[in-house]
């Protein structure tokens, strides 16, 4: 007896420290202004709110659950957990695909159709709290497993258009892509599935509380560490009409505005940014790229890594002392580890074998 309850005080200790640690990442969200994990990066307003009310959804979650640890009737503790799966039903589950949503700033998704596919099951929800019962369970089931499931090929099909249009707008990836981030919140709308299926046993408790501190922690980072490019999707919104001696010159134009000048140097330079230094758009620019049978981010990173090669042969011949990582770096790349992965691609070689090579 005394074993148990040591064990379910620590339980509920545990259980106060989850909901506390969701409303001060709630409350950072909201409140500072600054960005304590990467202070140079600017993440999305949007994405920081929707994730700031999945904070709270969670905290919440640990407050309407906990008459079940006090109930000791069937009846109530049958109607407390209809009630409380009805309140998870319209918030943890439609904020975390609000929050998907979010992390894709190609454009703004509708919100309308995560009220339409949470709407059945809350009605269902209700009708169990209507005729405390649980009769409705195996439907609702299958419903959460089909849409759980539909869920995660729709944002599979979208994070690949993303990673598209990142390389059709951008030269530098780092702090844009969301694989790894849809990764991990695919992994939680699988949870919720488990969660509404199973929610037996002690295990059971620790290990929701476990994913939950886990999933705050990673969220948080997520969150802080991705770039905001809603900046550069509004200034691509009007595309103006140009000659056709514009339009039909644009590789002269990259030869003149952007190659002989270097401009391909300037770290995080967009589709928009050069469209416009040249003197065309972003849509024929892009057009004409695409007729070129490459990305944006292709093109500009096989100029920075011809660029590379160059002062590399030039440091050696000179025997200057001076680091791949710098030149990468002078060559316009912010980390050496998508250098590396753009001079793979590019040479069919690392860069270690090709340094060897030039060296024999």
């Amino acid at each position: 007896m005394y074993e148990q309850a040591r064990e379910d005080i620590f339980f509920i200790m545990l259980y106060a420290v989850v909901t506390a640690m969701a409303i001060l990442a709630s409350c950072y969200l909201l409140f500072r202004r600054g960005n304590a994990f990467a202070p140079d990066i600017m993440p999305p307003v949007r994405l920081r709110r929707w994730t700031a009310m999945l904070f709270v959804s969670i905290a919440l979650v640990h407050v309407w659950y906990m008459p079940l640890f006090f109930l000791t009737s069937a009846d109530d503790i049958l109607l407390t957990e209809l009630i409380c799966g009805m309140l998870d039903s319209m918030t943890v589950f439609p904020l975390s695909i609000a929050v998907m949503f979010a992390m894709l700033q190609d454009r703004r998704r509708p919100l309308w159709p995560i009220a339409v596919m949470t709407a059945p099951i809350v009605v269902g929800m209700a009708a169990s709290i209507v005729r405390r019962s649980a009769a409705l369970y195996p439907v609702m089931y299958v419903y959460i497993q089909l849409l759980g499931i539909g869920l995660i090929i729709y944002m599979v099909r979208e994070t690949r258009r993303y990673g598209r249009w990142l390389r059709d707008n951008y030269a530098d990836l780092e702090h844009k892509e969301v694989v790894q981030s849809f990764m991990v919140l695919a992994i939680m709308l699988l949870v919720f599935v488990f969660y509404e299926i199973c929610n037996e046993g002690m295990a059971y408790l620790y290990a929701m509380l476990a994913i939950s501190i886990v999933l705050i922690c990673y969220l948080l980072w997520r969150v802080e560490t991705l770039s905001d490019l809603s900046i550069h999707v509004n200034d691509a919104e009007e595309e103006p009409q140009l000659p056709l001696s514009i339009r039909n010159n644009i590789g002269p134009l990259l030869k003149t505005y952007c190659e002989e000048p270097q401009l391909y140097l300037q770290h995080d330079l967009t589709l928009s940014q050069l469209a416009k230094a040249i003197g065309t758009n972003r849509l024929y620019l892009s057009q004409y790229f695409s007729n070129q049978g490459m990305t944006y981010n292709t093109y500009v990173n096989s100029l920075r890594i011809h660029h590379f090669v160059n002062l590399y042969r030039e440091t050696t011949a000179t025997h200057q002392s001076v680091t791949a990582q710098q030149l990468a770096f002078q060559s316009g790349f912010r980390s050496y580890n998508t250098f590396s992965v753009a001079f793979k691609k590019m040479m069919g070689m690392t860069m270690t074998e090709w340094m060897r090579n030039v060296a024999e």
